[in-house]
């Protein structure tokens, strides 16, 4: 199974893969909006608006780091509209870690380990670089900001 065949749900409900977005790299980041990294979308949507033409920044809301995020589908959508203009894909939330975590990080965290070899996603705003074939090329921490990467996005391009 390629990343490309992996069912995500957006944040309005709807099944899709990541099929419609190959061809471009990927930026795939667990976010939340109660976080001190919350402020990250910021980076997150200045890096997506400089490179859109040959980069998506992929954004999974995930509750299971101090429930930092409550909130429903549509309040996590209103929140990121509201508070960031987020314009990059949203998605439905999920777990990323544990027995119900998503496919699609367990692909991820398999295909990058994170610090000394852990596969566990340590907290939110997590990061994973893939190019353009669909490869996983870096897994960043919540503390590396978006602007800090660019030039490794531009690389995977």
């Amino acid at each position: 199974m390629s990343l490309y065949d992996i069912p995500v749900k957006t944040i309005d409900g709807d099944t899709i893969t990541l099929e419609q977005f190959r061809g471009k790299a990927l930026l795939i980041v667990n976010v939340a909006s109660r976080c001190g990294f919350t402020p990250q979308y910021k980076g997150l949507e200045d890096v997506y608006r400089r490179n859109k033409d040959h980069l998506v920044v992929l954004g999974f809301p995930c509750n299971q780091f101090g429930r930092q995020e409550p909130g429903t589908d549509s309040e996590i959508g209103a929140f990121c509209s509201a508070n960031y203009e987020v314009t990059f894909p949203l998605f439905a939330k999920i777990d990323v870690n544990g027995p119900g975590a998503h496919p699609l990080f367990r692909y991820l965290k398999s295909a990058k380990r994170g610090f000394l070899g852990r596969e566990a996603i340590a907290w939110n705003f997590t990061k994973f670089l893939v190019d353009v074939n669909g490869q996983v090329l870096r897994r960043y921490g919540p503390r590396r900001a978006p602007e800090a990467i660019e030039k490794d996005l531009r690389a995977g391009l």
